[in-house]
């Protein structure tokens, strides 16, 4: 019976009780972050006006395991272990000799794998006195996750969407507002960066750059509030491994030892992170050889097309000096639907492992993501996010290859969450009237 298994739940005992840090078993360590006036390396101190000691300790940690702490671990009960599936009616429709898993992050509180670390924290916010939490949103799966988990923690919670989608998603602005977070589409005339970005951006569909700078404003004018990021920061990296530790388990109940190929769709870096890093340690250790392919949007190619050097996080240079791959803070992508990946850099320890080639990357275009992401959809039921469909159009053109040549390769792809707040870029996908972008 094991051989026609379609999916595998793990029971809640499995939840893994420590976050895994890669900076622990790289062979190079990755570069500093630096503070923007001084250019030297941040001290704790540095950091306190954004961030609680609890994350600023985790962002500069070097140990390989860090204890989640029971308070996480019982909201993260909720919803994990998430499943990990084997997409048998999409081989089918393919016609692949390929074996595909899609680990799904999609039952989530708020149907993402943002809630992975947006719990984490809140709570280390609430922990240290905080009363507020300001953030930026992109496709608004992250506002939401943020907007769940300062709720579950009594903290109240400012959302600046990216225009974008504030306008073409509002169900997702509206799923924060059920949660009780304030949401106000960026860049907006409430803040000093909003409003010099208008000015210099007139029309400006926005981004998370500039969202990022509203929000960080607005933290450091109020000594209650602190900021939260849902991606880039090796913190945010760190919460996410439970996806990847979770799907070593799984796989090794399908009687796989771990996949030949693992695509994760990629904007900040988080998701690719929480999935690849924990097979990175496997490739470290000599025990694997995993093909790791991070999926970016051709509109925001930061990886594939842009520089490996310090740069600001963020429009208004508010941020710290963040080594990474990146367009330059002051590039705006054209406005595709996959707002969760519309942003000028990547996670400095992605972008370190892409660097030192222990991951690999490619671009995708929106209309082969959403072809993917339907023909996904009709084969096993579930929509997928507008990021995800990256990630999944990647395992696609790997798996036709393999029909090709006559191999079965292990695909594994990282569905990061459920796109059915996404269906209007679906139905425009239909339609024929999507930007190729």
């Amino acid at each position: 019976m094991s051989d026609l298994k379609t999916k595998v739940f793990l029971d809640e005992s499995d939840i893994p009780t420590h976050w895994y840090n890669i900076v622990a078993d790289l062979p190079t360590p990755p570069a500093p972050h630096l503070h923007p006036g001084t250019q030297q390396p941040l001290s704790p101190d540095d950091m306190t006006a954004l961030f609680p000691m609890g994350l600023i300790e985790q962002e500069a940690a070097t140990e390989r395991w860090i204890e989640i702490p029971p308070e996480v671990q019982e909201i993260y009960r909720l919803w994990r272990p998430s499943p990990l599936h084997r997409a048998r009616r999409l081989e089918k429709a393919l016609g692949t000799t390929a074996r595909i898993y899609y680990k799904y992050e999609g039952e989530s509180p708020v149907g993402s794998h943002k809630t992975n670390s947006a719990v984490p924290q809140a709570f280390y916010n609430k922990v240290a006195g905080k009363k507020r939490l300001t953030t930026e949103t992109g496709a608004g799966q992250w506002g939401a996750a943020l907007a769940f988990a300062t709720q579950v923690f009594g903290l109240d919670c400012d959302v600046f969407q990216v225009r974008n989608t504030y306008e073409g998603k509002p169900y997702r602005r509206l799923l924060m507002q059920v949660f009780g977070a304030s949401v106000t589409p960026s860049p907006s005339m409430t803040t000093a960066a909003g409003r010099a970005l208008n000015e210099r951006f007139p029309g400006t569909t926005g981004s998370l750059g500039m969202a990022i700078s509203e929000a960080i404003e607005l933290a450091v004018q109020d000594p209650d509030a602190s900021y939260a990021l849902g991606s880039v920061l090796n913190h945010v990296c760190l919460h996410q491994t439970i996806i990847g530790q979770e799907a070593l388990k799984q796989l090794a109940v399908f009687g796989e030892d771990v996949p030949d190929y693992l695509f994760a769709c990629a904007g900040g870096g988080s998701n690719l992170a929480g999935i690849s890093f924990p097979f990175v340690r496997q490739n470290l250790l000599g025990h694997a050889n995993v093909k790791i392919v991070a999926c970016e949007p051709a509109a925001a190619p930061s990886l594939t097309q842009g520089e490996f050097r310090y740069d600001f996080g963020d429009s208004s240079n508010m941020t710290p000096l963040l080594k990474m791959y990146t367009l330059g803070n002051a590039f705006v992508p054209d406005p595709v639907h996959a707002g969760g990946l519309r942003y000028h850099g990547m996670a400095p320890l992605v972008s370190h492992c892409y660097h030192e080639g222990l991951i690999g990357a490619i671009a995708v275009k929106q209309r082969e993501a959403f072809e993917a992401g339907t023909l996904f959809a009709r084969a096993e039921g579930i929509v997928p996010a507008s990021e995800s469909s990256h990630a999944i159009a990647g395992a696609v053109r790997q798996a036709k290859q393999a029909a090709e040549d006559g191999t079965s390769p292990v695909i594994l792809i990282g569905v990061s969450g459920s796109g059915q707040l996404d269906l209007p870029a679906f139905a425009e996908y239909a339609a024929g009237d999507m930007l190729d972008a």
